[in-house]
């Protein structure tokens, strides 16, 4: 249930809206979007070539069915509408990134993509969060290029194909929070979601070779060798970083049996689902569920 709070750790978009107060939630919260309208009906990244209209969309709800039941045992999931012209929509977490009750929106690089910005605006705004907006001309998406550190005081953020370097500082300053920018170098990974993951416990998981070397060795400074999970090519290109981590739980797509059982070794209790037709559009887990609440509620579970 939401109520309100001030959200006193973010003080740069607090001041922006007189100190409004922001939702408050007592579990893990996510916000999900069903694919009333999923298809491959564009090709805006290299997952998508070859599979236009090729979705089945009753396997498609049905694996997203799956993946929401799984979610609601581990976390509260609210549902925003699904919009016709908008086959992405269900990709929710490429929308924003949330923190404290503040929202940093997207400025969707494409715009086929752009479409959706609109309903989440007006879902968020509902509900009652400070929204931080982002220039159309600056390309950010969401959750897509941008994670917390699983304590909510760090943020990694990629450039590449779809987020561009100037919005990093920018989406920093909603928290004033410290920042570290990842350039991604292979096009199959046009999503810092899809191979980078920082997880609960100081974890994170990832690809190196989706890395310039930079990069990469910004995040092997930042984690020590035993908290690192690197994940081979072939786990990658089954979208094995797009997990969803609430506390020890992990959810990911299925076909990366060695990794799970990996990641089991280090505490992590994994469920495996079929998550194949939103590969085909360029996303899995991660992807299909916008992150509400704030991550130390997590800690406990």
């Amino acid at each position: 249930m939401i109520t309100t709070s001030l959200a006193a750790s973010a003080p740069a978009a607090l001041q922006a809206s007189s100190l409004a107060p922001t939702p408050h939630f007592d579990r893990p919260t996510y916000l999900m979007c069903p694919p009333e309208f999923f298809d491959v009906d564009y090709v805006i990244n290299p997952w998508m070539a070859g599979n236009l209209h090729r979705p089945s969309r009753d396997t498609a709800f049905a694996q997203w069915r799956n993946l929401y039941t799984h979610l609601k045992r581990i976390a509260d999931v609210r549902l925003l509408h699904a919009r016709p012209g908008s086959p992405d929509m269900v990709y929710v977490a490429h929308a924003a990134i949330i923190s404290h009750g503040i929202a940093a929106l997207s400025s969707f690089a494409h715009p086929q993509r752009q479409t959706e910005e609109q309903h989440l605006r007006r879902w968020l705004q509902e509900a009652g969060f400070l929204l931080w907006e982002t220039p159309r001309e600056t390309a950010f998406e969401g959750e897509g290029d941008a994670m917390f550190d699983a304590d909510g005081r760090h943020l990694w953020i990629a450039n590449g194909s779809r987020t561009c370097l100037h919005s990093h500082r920018h989406i920093a300053d909603a928290w004033h929070t410290p920042v570290t920018s990842l350039h991604l170098v292979d096009p199959r990974f046009y999503h810092l979601d899809i191979c980078f993951a920082p997880l609960a416990d100081g974890h994170v998981l990832y690809f190196p070779a989706a890395f310039d070397g930079v990069s990469l060795a910004k995040i092997e400074a930042a984690y020590p060798a035993e908290k690192r999970i690197t994940v081979s090519e072939t786990e990658a290109t089954h979208f094995a970083c797009s997990v969803i981590n609430v506390g020890r739980n992990i959810l990911m797509g299925s076909g990366t049996v060695d990794l799970a059982a990996r990641l089991a070794d280090h505490g992590f209790d994994v469920t495996q689902l079929d998550l194949s037709e939103f590969h085909r559009g360029g996303g899995s887990a991660k992807s299909l569920a916008l992150r509400l609440s704030d991550l130390e509620l997590a800690e406990s579970l």
